[in-house]
C-alpha cells in the first residue's frame, strides 16, 4: 500500500496502531455516523456501529476519489472510553500499516441517542 505521495513516520512503538505523522498532498475531510447501507442509522452494540460507521467511510471515500489506505487521521468520538478496545478490533479490519495518524476523544454524547461512536477522517485524494 506504499503511496509516493503519502509519508508516515510510525510510532516508535512496535505494538502502537497509529503512526505519528502523515505528510500528504491534498485532503478530503469526512464525518460519518454509524448508518447502513439504506441511510438507517444503525443503533445496536458498538461493534455493529463501528463496522457501519467505518464502511460509511469508505463510501464516503470512494465517491470522493480516495479509499481507505488513504485515510491520514481519524478523529474517533466515542461515548465511552472502555469501547475503545472494540472500535480498534473493528478498526485493524478496515486499516493496515502504515497505521493512519489519529486521536480517540470521550464524549458525553452524539447527535442521536443511542449513537455511539461518529468518526471524522482525512485523506488524500486520488
Amino acid at each position: 500500500m506504499a503511496h509516493s505521495d503519502i509519508i508516515y513516520t510510525p510510532d516508535p512503538d512496535a505494538d502502537s496502531i497509529s503512526s505519528d505523522v502523515a505528510e500528504y498532498n491534498g485532503i478530503l475531510v469526512s464525518t460519518q455516523i454509524p448508518v447502513q447501507a439504506d441511510g438507517s442509522l444503525e443503533l445496536g452494540d458498538i461493534t455493529t456501529q463501528c463496522e457501519c460507521t467505518l464502511q460509511a467511510l469508505k463510501v464516503a471515500l470512494e465517491r470522493a476519489g480516495s479509499s481507505m489506505d488513504r485515510v491520514l487521521h481519524l478523529t474517533i468520538y466515542l461515548t465511552d472510553m472502555a469501547d475503545r478496545a472494540a472500535f480498534n478490533e473493528v478498526y485493524q479490519r478496515f486499516f493496515k500499516k502504515p497505521w493512519p495518524v489519529r486521536a480517540a476523544v470521550g464524549v458525553a454524547s452524539l447527535a442521536f441517542e443511542g449513537m455511539r461512536v461518529e468518526v471524522t477522517a482525512m485523506a488524500a485524494k486520488g
